[in-house]
């Protein structure tokens, strides 16, 4: 073998075969526009075989529109114009037969397939993008329920830990105690022993879910207070109702609605009037928190995430979450236990 055949074979076996794709659709559509402009030269009495061969050439211009995608068409269709316009010198009429086949049969159809196969691949890529944005929605919608699940661990973590160390001060006041029996004393200091050690293992499996910020706000701090913060710092917010919740846990899911609603209110719509509503009964706790449009630009923020927070932690307090929409503006509505520990 000499050195020139080895090094075309060399080049064959190592050549990206991709670049030689756009090479052959362009030879095909060059064979397929020189099929046009030659059927067109001498058209009186068209046999049939023509006509049908005009007819397998739209097909096959527009199959090649379709799903041969070059880069040389430019180059192409640039050609058989010049050889349309060489034979419009020749002979005027013929040259305007020539001309008229070719894009009558060739190049429109071309022009539809290569239409369709953009409008195809701009469907694909929509698709795609829809699937994305789902896949990335869906994503920080279960990031937002992990973090709020990490916030109801850290309440339970504060409620049961303050009960426990309570539980252990009065069994360490019993144990001193010399009016019980020694029997009693030392079952009061088995109580406090286990409740220190209750308090350690709850400290040990759900304090550790506190990865996030300290908080801004007391965690004792109740709607009326919340309310007046906003309307100190400029929000037209009205607190109709407050009938405080009959448990820690459910007051501070309230707390975390009314602040969520407001901070959604401040962030879309604005300048807007807000009407705070919670009440209880003997057997639910309802919140009602609904804001008029705004009369400001709305922030641009990627909202949704505190909501869908919210209602992962009403639905673990056995509760539902209702938001969206109103004919005046936008509504979050609760309805939680009356009485959660």
């Amino acid at each position: 073998m000499n050195p020139v055949s080895g090094a075309a074979a060399n080049w064959r076996r190592h050549r990206p075969r991709n670049t030689l794709v756009p090479v052959r659709n362009g030879l095909l559509l060059l064979v397929i526009a020189a099929a046009a402009l030659a059927n067109g030269i001498d058209t009186d009495g068209l046999p049939m075989w023509r006509q049908l061969l005009y007819a397998g050439i739209a097909v096959a211009a527009y199959l090649h529109g379709r799903r041969l995608p070059t880069r040389l068409h430019l180059a192409v269709w640039a050609v058989a114009a010049a050889v349309a316009a060489a034979v419009a010198v020749w002979d005027w009429s013929e040259g305007t037969a020539v001309a008229g086949g070719a894009t009558l049969f060739a190049l429109l159809p071309w022009l539809a397939g290569r239409y369709r196969h953009q409008q195809a691949r701009l469907v694909e890529a929509g698709r795609a993008e829809i699937d994305r944005l789902e896949t990335e929605q869906r994503f920080i919608a279960e990031q937002a329920r992990l973090r709020e699940r990490n916030r109801i661990a850290a309440d339970m973590h504060d409620s049961l830990g303050h009960e426990l160390a309570l539980i252990a001060l009065r069994a360490g006041a019993l144990e001193l105690s010399p009016e019980l029996p020694p029997p009693a004393r030392t079952a009061a200091a088995e109580l406090r022993a286990a409740a220190v050690t209750a308090t350690d293992r709850l400290r040990g499996t759900i304090g550790l879910l506190r990865d996030g910020p300290t908080p801004r706000t007391p965690a004792d701090e109740t709607v009326t207070a919340l309310v007046e913060r906003a309307a100190a710092a400029g929000m037209d917010v009205t607190l109709r109702r407050s009938d405080p919740p009959g448990g820690e846990l459910t007051s501070r899911a309230v707390h975390r609605i009314v602040q969520e609603s407001l901070t959604n209110a401040a962030r879309h719509a604005p300048g807007s009037r807000i009407i705070v509503d919670v009440t209880r009964d003997a057997d639910r706790t309802e919140v009602t928190v609904h804001n008029t449009p705004g009369d400001a630009p709305a922030t641009r923020t990627s909202g949704g995430t505190g909501l869908a927070g919210l209602t992962e932690r009403v639905h673990l307090l056995g509760g539902s979450l209702r938001y969206g929409p109103a004919p005046d503006g936008f509504t979050v509505a609760a309805s939680l236990p009356a009485v959660t520990a």
